[in-house]
């Protein structure tokens, strides 16, 4: 498990753009403990507290709608296309290792595609409400990608386990899950969609991932 976590830093290192700012230290620590602190430039996975599934995308598109990268929830805990960099939206001056604040505007790009979390207008494939996929690559990124963290309760930056809502800022939906299941492209994983209402079943969690050490100056 160790050594997983090892080559994923080591991944992150060799992959992240050294320009934006973002280029990871390969002493970056995996963590299984409460109270962590997440910080931009970690690589996260982002558990649906209702379900337990994970957000996970692949390169496959939605048949439907945008066309775009689809988004779904999956079953297991164990899988490379789960992963997610938090990363702060273009013409901000915060820096890897930084805490996330409540309220913060976020990105989060796929690991392994290289595409921005995003959502719009289109349907959702099977609840018809919006449709949430994968958008852009390094170089390419909007609004669209703009997610805002709200935490609950009396949390002032994001810590591992702790629950929160993702808000699309073009949108104002929230990033949901529920158990409808694909029964083709991506046989028995669940759909993610954006909803407008604020409700019990559109709350997450960082789980696993691998939390970069948070500069000092941030605390």
């Amino acid at each position: 498990m160790a050594l997983g976590f090892f080559c994923l830093a080591i991944f992150l290192y060799l992959s992240l753009d050294p320009d934006s700012g973002y280029t990871t230290s390969a002493s970056a620590a995996s963590s299984g403990k409460e109270g962590v602190e997440i910080t931009y430039g970690s690589a996260i996975k982002l558990m649906h507290e209702k379900t337990k599934f994970r957000l996970h995308s692949h390169d496959v598109p939605y048949g439907s709608g945008s066309g775009q990268q689809s988004v779904t929830g999956f079953p297991g805990v164990v899988d490379s296309n789960s992963y997610w960099i938090v990363k702060p939206v273009p013409g901000t001056t915060v820096k890897q290792g930084d805490a996330i604040k409540n309220g913060a505007t976020i990105r989060l790009q796929h690991m392994k595609t290289r595409k921005w979390l995003h959502s719009h207008l289109h349907a959702s494939p099977i609840s018809g409400n919006l449709e949430v996929s994968c958008f852009g690559d390094d170089s390419n990124s909007d609004t669209g990608d703009h997610w805002k963290l709200i935490i609950e309760g009396s949390g002032k930056t994001w810590k591992q386990d702790q629950r929160v809502r993702l808000q699309h800022i073009d949108t104002s939906g929230y990033l949901h899950s529920h158990d409808k299941k694909y029964q083709r492209i991506a046989g028995g994983q669940q759909e993610v969609c954006g909803i407008r209402e604020k409700r019990a079943d559109n709350v997450w969690l960082a789980a696993e991932g691998v939390y970069l050490p948070l500069n000092e100056s941030s605390k």
